[in-house]
């Protein structure tokens, strides 16, 4: 079997959120910041070989500390910068694994949102299991609302079928060298529409397998998240 990288992607700036200051993936929930309650996750899973940290240039050194002092036992965790886009961002990861001339057909990276704390080992376990078993796969939950697309943004121009309907979260999985080499022979117009790895795969038409995610899984994006998120830490400690 192929090594299994995490690829853990801090790369975002936290505009939603509306402090300048930090970005959202630093900001604290139960006096540790959300990417090391995410990262927990990972460090915890044997399956790991390394879990690579992508993150702002800007804030390479600052996510270095963070781990050093909240997780400094781990030994196979290594900050990378990450790129100007999310994909740039997992291809850095890539090229990281192809420079330590471990990329090979077989090699696995499960991708996740730093601010996604509640990931479980369930949830991972799949990640690997089925990337491994199909080149790629995606976590979702089916959709709880109705989904209503409008194509001008401002009148409905279809109402799809809610029982066909899933919300994506992450981890994406994937055979990372099938995923360069994918996104690699991609044109410029249509790396202009991707809105996240997977993407890269649909376009192609190869199978992205659906693993179940979780509503607790959620992502820490605006304000009012962080709320959400330490009741649900308060829960997952009673648990």
């Amino acid at each position: 079997m192929g090594k299994v990288y995490g690829v853990v992607l801090a790369g975002g700036i936290g505009s939603r959120m509306g402090n300048a200051e930090k970005p959202k993936q630093f900001l604290e929930i139960g006096s540790r910041p959300v990417m090391i309650h995410t990262l927990e996750k990972f460090v915890i899973h044997p399956g790991f070989e390394e879990i690579l940290v992508l993150s702002p240039k800007a804030w390479v050194s600052y996510t270095r500390d963070i781990l050093k002092k909240y997780l400094p036992s781990a030994s196979n965790l290594v900050v990378l910068e990450g790129g100007a886009t999310r994909n740039e961002t997992i291809m850095n990861a890539i090229r990281y694994i192809e420079a330590q001339g471990a990329l090979d057909e077989e090699t696995i990276i499960v991708t996740h949102d730093s601010v996604r704390p509640f990931v479980t080992h369930r949830i991972l376990e799949e990640n690997i299991r089925y990337a491994i078993q199909y080149g790629a796969c995606d976590t979702v939950i089916p959709a709880s609302d109705t989904i209503v697309q409008a194509l001008d943004n401002e009148s409905i121009s279809d109402i799809p079928d809610r029982k066909y309907m899933y919300q994506g979260q992450t981890p994406q999985s994937f055979h990372a060298k099938k995923l360069k080499e994918t996104y690699e022979g991609l044109t410029e117009q249509e790396r202009s529409i991707l809105t996240d790895a997977c993407k890269i795969m649909v376009l192609k038409g190869e199978h992205v397998h659906l693993v179940q995610g979780e509503v607790s899984n959620i992502k820490i994006t605006y304000p009012y998240d962080i709320t959400v998120a330490q009741a649900l830490l308060g829960l997952e400690t009673e648990g």
